[in-house]
């Protein structure tokens, strides 16, 4: 007897049954809204994650081709402007200090084409650790040195590491600084909400909201008339998220609403929100390939600034150059695919990276070349 391998048979999907339901769903849904309107309807992703888990499932492959997914400011390393890279590259070239970061900053190259990776091959001592406390630790046993952790991410990370300047404050350790580069997820949204925009609805993401509250998100809807839904990073979560997205479209009733809500609430984690609020303070904030945005980043606020590295050591600001012919800002803004890029696959593949998108694992270049566009 042959044994014919089901399509959901992927450990990713924990249920083949509602996998083919939910899929057949999507696509009554999406045919009722193309009937009404004749359009396409472009769903974001916000999240890396997100991003991450739709490519590995297979999942696009299943959509009607009159859904399509796009991609997100919502990675990390992706939006980290290549000024800022130059800047960070600046401070681990100074004798006696010690730069620590988390692995995935390791490989993004500067504007000279070097990153954290080469220049500790030169001799520069870069460490890459699972914790900002490690590096707490690292400035304790090495008086002697500064250490610098690279502070970099959304709503998710600027707290803990908030939390590691306040430990370092109360403790009166002087020689640890940070690299104040946190961006803020609402402000995002609004730079890819311009007049025109052919955004359908957003899948936004699960770990931010956590922090945030799904209520930081209620312009979107309000103001923008945008569908927006809440999920959580499993393939039953995004698709779940997706139908509830079309049935608002069907509805005409944008709103947020939650398909995470084993995890997000309305109002968020208020102890984290509490020690963001007391380390840090919002100011503008520069995307990469985006440009600057207003109230959209977070630095340290005047009781902390000691503790800035970029103001310790006196770095100026860098103006972002991209590399000629990357089109990353283009795909985190929804404009583009992967696969729009001449250099995708080519000339730009996850060991030898022109552009951020593809050296995050949560970037979605990087996706893309991993398991396919399907798309």
């Amino acid at each position: 007897m042959i044994k014919i391998k089901n399509k959901f048979s992927s450990p990713l999907w924990s249920d083949s049954l509602m996998a083919s339901n939910a899929f057949k769903e999507i696509k009554k849904l999406v045919a009722q809204i193309y009937a009404e309107t004749g359009e396409t309807i472009n769903f974001m992703e916000v999240c890396g994650t997100h991003t991450m888990s739709i490519a590995a499932s297979g999942m696009r492959k299943f959509f009607p081709k009159e859904l399509k997914m796009l991609s997100g400011p919502g990675c990390p390393v992706c939006v980290t402007s290549q000024g800022d890279i130059d800047r960070i590259l600046e401070i681990a070239a100074i004798k006696d200090v010690i730069i620590t970061t988390f692995g995935e900053m390791m490989r993004v190259k500067g504007s000279s084409g070097k990153d954290l990776h080469s220049v500790r091959e030169e001799g520069a001592d870069i460490r890459v650790l699972y914790s900002p406390l490690d590096a707490l630790r690292i400035a304790s046993e090495n008086k002697d040195k500064k250490i610098v952790f690279i502070g970099v991410g959304f709503e998710t990370t600027a707290p803990i590491i908030a939390q590691t300047v306040f430990h370092a404050h109360n403790r009166k350790i002087n020689n640890f600084f940070i690299t104040p580069l946190f961006k803020l997820v609402p402000p995002a949204l609004k730079a890819v909400l311009p007049d025109g925009h052919k955004i359908s609805g957003f899948i936004l993401p699960g770990h931010v909201s956590v922090v945030i509250g799904s209520k930081s998100y209620n312009f979107v809807s309000e103001k923008h008339k945008v569908p927006c839904v809440v999920a959580g990073f499993e393939p039953m979560d995004i698709i779940g998220g997706i139908n509830m997205l079309l049935l608002q479209i069907l509805r005409k009733t944008p709103k947020v609403e939650t398909e995470y809500f084993r995890a997000v609430t309305m109002d968020g984690n208020k102890s984290a929100q509490e020690i963001m609020k007391k380390v840090l303070k919002v100011a503008a904030a520069e995307w990469r390939a985006i440009g600057s945005i207003e109230k959209s980043g977070l630095v340290l606020s005047d009781a902390f600034k000691r503790f800035d590295a970029f103001k310790h050591f006196k770095i100026k600001h860098y103006a972002s150059k991209e590399p000629k012919g990357c089109i990353c800002g283009k795909i985190i803004m929804g404009l583009a695919l992967p696969a729009d890029c001449r250099f995708f696959g080519n000339k730009c593949t996850p060991s030898d990276a022109i552009g951020p998108c593809m050296v995050s694992s949560e970037g979605a270049c990087a996706a893309w070349f991993k398991y396919g566009g399907q798309q």
